[in-house]
């Protein structure tokens, strides 16, 4: 028997026993989409393949994909918003770098500071995931996708509401039984 310790939304420590380590990437996706993590930001942010970054399943790490009301996609994890920059490839004399996919923010003072990171000026910012190099693993992708599809409409944004006819009631917005509210 495994076991593995969640912080929740809240900040609550829960440990949840896992029959074996088939079912852990299973239990991960399971708790993360509560918001729930099983871990911290890494250095550096976490590493995975570029061909894993268009069908990734952000629940792995208790994240999710959000659409700003601008059209902009980010990342949600832990109520911080992470944006998607694309990184050309480095071929210099001091470093050799492939393309890569990197989501990040803006570091706060509240921010470890083994996770920020110093750009060109006095500008941190912290990473949450690169996507970079690497072989594809089918098992960070989002169950049900395809290699090379968008991820199912379950993880993607929520598509724009309907008007309803000028004589009905307007209904409260759905929302999914273990989508968090943030």
């Amino acid at each position: 028997m495994l076991h593995i310790e969640f912080t929740t939304d809240l900040g609550a420590k829960v440990t949840v026993d896992v029959e074996n380590a088939s079912a852990l990437l299973d239990t991960q996706r399971q708790y993360g989409r509560l918001g729930w993590t099983s871990g911290d930001i890494p250095s550096g942010g976490y590493q995975f393949p570029l061909e894993n970054e268009p069908d990734f399943d952000w629940h792995l790490i208790g994240a999710r994909k959000w659409t700003s009301p601008d059209g902009e996609e980010l990342v949600i994890h832990k109520g911080h918003a992470y944006r998607r920059r694309e990184l050309e490839a480095v071929d210099s004399r001091k470093m050799k770098l492939p393309a890569a996919v990197k989501y990040s923010r803006g570091a706060k003072s509240t921010d470890p500071e083994h996770i920020r990171e110093k750009s060109d000026g006095e500008f941190e910012y912290v990473t949450l995931a690169i996507f970079r190099g690497g072989k594809r693993q089918e098992r960070y992708a989002t169950p049900g996708s395809r290699p090379g599809s968008a991820a199912p409409a379950q993880s993607a944004a929520r598509p724009a509401p309907t008007r309803p006819a000028p004589a009905q009631a307007r209904p409260a917005p759905a929302r999914a039984e273990d989508e968090p509210p943030f």
